[in-house]
């Protein structure tokens, strides 16, 4: 059976079964996770922001751990509108968003590794994924154009006093002279009458 447009309901169901696909409209339970950013470098005392985004149709519980080559630490873990638990050696550097993601505050080298996210809902569904932190020491090759830069503005500044000292110098000079003059042609006019 064909409608008006030439097409069988049998063909429309299938195109819209294929829209359905293409657009990933959600037809089950499932969790969506994005990680935008999967490897951060950052520099010792930097705050760093662990960017995550989720979507859920059920109600999610969210999992951070952190793992070195030689442990695996729950950071912080939370159900939304339920619970937060967060880990005695984070109380305080960490901060959690409502997209999942959280940001740890004065980093240390030693925070360096791995961070998984696990996002869990109440259908049972769950997904993973890592970010890849780097802290690194502040380099002083850095500080090196710095500091030649303020030891060339003190060059400078020590060059422009001496200029200055020896422009007094020389005014002063020309003022004695000048005093020294007028003051022997004040003798010379005494004299002189």
């Amino acid at each position: 059976m064909k409608n008006h447009a030439g097409w069988s309901p049998l063909s429309a169901s299938g195109v819209f079964f294929t829209l359905c696909l293409i657009h990933q409209i959600p037809q089950s339970k499932g969790i969506v996770l994005l990680v935008p950013e999967p490897i951060i470098n950052a520099t010792v005392t930097q705050n760093v922001l662990l960017s995550v985004e989720y979507a859920t149709n059920g109600t999610p519980w969210i999992q951070w751990q952190y793992m070195s080559s030689w442990k695996a630490q729950c950071i912080i873990e939370w159900k939304v509108n339920s619970y937060v638990n967060v880990s005695a050696s984070y109380a305080g550097r960490v901060h959690r968003f409502d997209n999942g993601s959280i940001q740890l505050q004065n980093v240390e080298v030693r925070d360096t590794g791995f961070y998984m996210i696990t996002v869990s809902d109440d259908f049972g569904s769950t997904k993973q994924s890592t970010i890849i932190l780097n802290v690194h020491e502040i380099r002083y090759e850095e500080f090196y154009f710095v500091a030649v830069f303020i030891a060339f503005l003190a060059a400078g500044s020590a060059v422009l006093v001496c200029l200055m000292w020896l422009c007094n110098k020389c005014i002063n000079i020309a003022q004695r002279r000048k005093q020294h003059r007028r003051a022997e042609q004040i003798e010379l006019r005494i004299i002189s009458d």
